[in-house]
């Protein structure tokens, strides 16, 4: 049920709370609090804890992964250079995934009661608070889940032998565009190119929000027309 002129209390617990905004959740979600303290999402204290993960979690937990899927290629007959290229491709496709999950799924419209509730725990909640250093990689418990279903797919496609290091390229990836994302928020970067692409990055948040999807990389979004315009990208600090 939707509540009409509902007010979110940011000092109570939100994800149950948001999706009473209904048809202004859009609005709402997307005018950020700019703030290193982030907000509680659930009373209940385990709950909780699955939402906050630390960014240097990622690369502990997956790069093992990453190393053991390699090793199993190699176990099977494949060659260095061969896995080598397995490894690229899988992280180029990666690329391409970051780009569809970030446009159709983490900013789909929604309007709902539970429409608004799952968005927000997908990805509205980085919008509203996109400063928050514990919500900005994600948590492992789901992404566990989410690999079996990837590595079921790859596996329908691939041989035996590639099906380990094509996943674990896809899943380095994924550990280079967690680390990536974290770094646009809190770090400071010196080069030209990591400065831009923090810039392009932000921009997303701050003045752009349905353009600039990609994380790691812009070509997506020169391939499929949503680079925002160079004007407004040198506008964002």
């Amino acid at each position: 049920m939707i509540m009409q002129d509902f007010s979110v209390d940011l000092d109570k617990p939100l994800v149950f709370q948001v999706g009473h905004l209904g048809e202004h959740y859009q609005e709402w979600v997307h005018q950020p609090i700019v703030s290193k303290e982030g907000p509680r999402f659930f009373a209940n204290d385990f709950l909780e804890l699955l939402t906050r993960t630390k960014w240097w979690a990622i690369p502990v937990i997956w790069l093992p992964v990453v190393c053991w899927c390699l090793t199993m290629s190699v176990g099977m007959g494949r060659t260095i250079p061969e896995v080598t290229v397995m490894v690229v491709f899988g992280v180029s496709l990666w690329t391409l995934i970051e780009y569809i999950i970030h446009r159709f799924l983490f900013h789909i419209e929604t309007r709902s009661y539970w429409g608004n509730t799952a968005h927000y725990l997908l990805h509205g909640c980085h919008h509203k608070h996109p400063m928050d250093g514990l919500r900005l990689v994600f948590p492992p418990v789901p992404a566990a889940i989410l690999c079996i279903l990837f590595w079921n797919l790859v596996k329908l496609t691939a041989t035996p032998s590639t099906t380990p290091a094509l996943f674990g390229g896809g899943l380095l990836g994924y550990v280079v565009y967690d680390c990536t994302h974290y770094y646009l928020h809190h770090g400071q970067p010196y080069n030209n190119s990591a400065k831009s692409l923090k810039k392009y990055h932000l921009n997303h948040h701050f003045r752009i929000q349905n353009k600039g999807f990609g994380i790691t990389s812009s070509l997506w979004d020169i391939v499929f027309g949503t680079l925002p315009h160079t004007k407004t990208l040198g506008k964002c600090s």
